[in-house]
């Protein structure tokens, strides 16, 4: 499978920005979706994740201004960022793996090459 990331961009605090991600391919069968963002020295960090079955998971940082949702039967996953704050600056990316959703990224085995999200104060 292959994932190709995008809608990052420049927004304002208190902004919003959708993201997507559209896989290709050979899909996974019972997918899971993550999103994970690398902020500048930074590790990577798991963001959120949707299954098979459209069950979502998010860190808590981002609970309540982020939604995972997926569409065109599950070969492409937005992510709706609400209430952009600057430290949501990151590289964003997508990742694939099948069956359920794991927040170690190590569990994912398909990436997209991740798109720019800046959020100014």
């Amino acid at each position: 499978v292959q994932l190709q990331a995008f809608g990052g961009g420049l927004v304002q605090a208190g902004g919003s920005l959708r993201l997507s991600c559209a896989a290709s391919g050979r899909i996974f069968r019972s997918p899971t979706v993550g999103w994970f963002r690398q902020a500048s020295g930074k590790e990577r960090e798991f963001v959120s994740a949707i299954d098979w079955n459209g069950v979502t998971n998010y860190v808590d940082s981002v609970k309540d201004r982020f939604t995972i949702s997926r569409a065109n039967a599950g070969n492409t996953v937005f992510l709706q960022m609400n209430d952009l704050k600057p430290e949501d600056t990151a590289v964003y990316y997508c990742a694939a793996r099948q069956g359920s959703a794991f927040r170690q990224e190590k569990y994912y085995n398909a990436w997209g090459q991740g798109t720019l999200v800046t959020v100014s104060s």
